[in-house]
């Protein structure tokens, strides 16, 4: 390959064809479908996209990167180039629903997540390569140290489940970590019911914010602390002296829900 991979841009670039194979079929891909790409690099996956649907959005960093994929003379492909977290999805995605099918960089995979959540509404399913890390929490049930913020707010959401397990010689440079492929089906509605998504996630970051501690003092580390915490949650069914990952969305749910009638907006 003439091109360097460059660290700064969190660069493995995906190159077994057989793991190329399982996320295809995770993304279920129709002739109709639009989809957005993230971080296409080389363009080995943007090749076997293109050929399977309407539309293709890719979003390159990488401006050594971009020419090649300017190259492909196909006119349903559009290229962006940019840093995905500070284009506007609203404008360049207008024609929803989309599919997001990538291999991420994982130095930003989780900061991608968050707008994902913030453009939701643009996306009927993902299909993300992630380190196995993440991919972990992302699938985590409550109880567990994996289980945390991303768990929570994308499980709200999202049905998840892993598709893959990649080993690092599926890339090239190869990284340190295995990597995990994951298929986000969009729900029609969210799983429990939140009056103010904001609070709930500010609820939500505020438990997790001191996994060692009791939720009590999490939620006042987190500036959701107020006289007459305890005998709120336990109105609700939660003891303040539990830990945050030993929550279900539901009492994630409830919690947001009576911290809202005590705590002022941020």
């Amino acid at each position: 390959m003439n091109h360097r991979p460059k660290k700064r841009f969190g660069q493995n670039f995906l190159q077994d064809r057989h793991i190329i194979d399982g996320i295809l079929a995770a993304a279920a891909l129709e002739p109709r479908d639009r989809v957005l790409e993230i971080g296409p690099g080389l363009g080995v996956l943007t090749d076997r996209l293109l050929p399977s649907v309407a539309r293709l959005h890719v979003i390159e960093i990488d401006r050594d990167l971009v020419e090649g994929l300017q190259a492909r003379t196909a006119p349903h492909l559009t290229v962006h180039v940019g840093d995905a977290l500070a284009l506007d999805w609203e404008a360049i995605l207008c024609e929803p629903p989309y599919k997001l099918v990538a291999n991420l960089p994982y130095n930003i995979s989780s900061q991608i997540l968050f707008k994902i959540l913030d453009h939701r509404h643009l996306f009927s399913r993902l299909v993300l390569m992630f380190q196995q890390e993440v991919g972990d929490r992302l699938c985590a049930a409550p109880g567990g140290r994996d289980y945390g913020i991303l768990s929570v707010l994308c499980q709200v959401w999202f049905d998840i489940r892993r598709v893959l397990r990649v080993a690092p010689g599926a890339f090239y440079p190869p990284p340190k970590v295995y990597s995990s492929v994951l298929c986000f089906e969009a729900l029609a509605r969210p799983r429990i019911e939140i009056a103010d998504e904001r609070f709930f996630r500010r609820t939500v970051k505020a438990a997790f914010g001191q996994r060692r501690k009791t939720l009590r003092n999490s939620l006042a580390g987190g500036g959701l602390g107020f006289d007459g915490l305890e005998d709120a949650l336990r109105e609700v069914g939660i003891d303040s002296g539990r830990r945050a990952e030993t929550l279900s969305l539901e009492e994630f749910g409830r919690l947001a829900q009576v911290l809202a009638r005590h705590v002022s907006p941020a």
